[in-house]
């Protein structure tokens, strides 16, 4: 295994992004950046483009490219990122950002992105079964659910389907998904940064998957 790794992780909702993510970050030894959480972190911090993005999110506006570009930026600048890698979850979105994103990680750049593949079909029925718990966030499905009826295992707390979990809701989502991730596809297919690898099945064979797919390319880029 080549030590650290610099990744970008692509995938619709319900493709089991966020698992993979955080198991390639153990793999790898590199912090897993989940954009939501780093956008929370610099407002929580007052960081020059968090105090921005707090303004604009008070006002009930959306965080427009070059504040996100202006978080990530300053989260790839800290020694962890800088000194061992890092993969991004959640950026970038547009095409703008994809551009903005190769050039505060120069001179390394990006080693890849990696497009989870599993079908909108599979995503939909796994989406559509999931539930939560109201209080803690735990999470269960139709396919396992708490042991006692909707009664959350960890808290006790009330066991639901979520108002953006039903099959209209998702489907929106996943459209708007598309449309979004479409040209941010062909863009890194047009610069040979993209690898795709099959994310549907249990997660153990998905990360066996997804670790030779990217030391493969990882490899023969040495």
């Amino acid at each position: 295994m080549i030590p650290g790794a610099r990744l970008v992780m692509l995938g619709r909702q319900g493709a089991g992004k966020g698992t993979q993510c955080v198991r390639l970050s153990r793999h790898y030894v590199v912090p897993h950046i989940s954009t939501g959480d780093i956008l929370r972190a610099a407002v929580r911090e007052a960081t020059e483009f968090g105090q921005k993005a707090k303004a604009i999110m008070d006002a009930g506006e959306l965080v427009p490219d070059d504040i996100m570009v202006g978080i990530v930026d300053e989260r790839l600048t800290r020694d962890d990122t800088r000194n061992r890698g890092f993969i991004l979850d959640g950026f970038p979105r547009t095409v703008g950002q994809a551009s903005a994103l190769l050039d505060i990680t120069q001179p390394r750049g990006i080693d890849m992105v990696v497009n989870l593949e599993v079908p909108r079909e599979v995503v939909l029925v796994r989406l559509a079964s999931r539930r939560v718990c109201a209080d803690c966030g735990a999470n269960y499905s139709t396919e396992r659910p708490p042991r006692y009826g909707t009664t959350c295992d960890v808290c006790g707390g009330d066991v639901i389907q979520r108002e953006d979990d039903t099959v209209e809701a998702i489907t929106r989502r996943l459209d708007l998904y598309d449309k979004e991730t479409s040209p941010l596809i062909e863009w890194f297919q047009a610069r040979d940064l993209l690898i795709e690898v099959d994310g549907d099945g249990d997660p153990d064979p998905v990360t066996g998957r997804l670790v030779d797919a990217i030391d493969r390319v990882r490899e023969s880029r040495r």
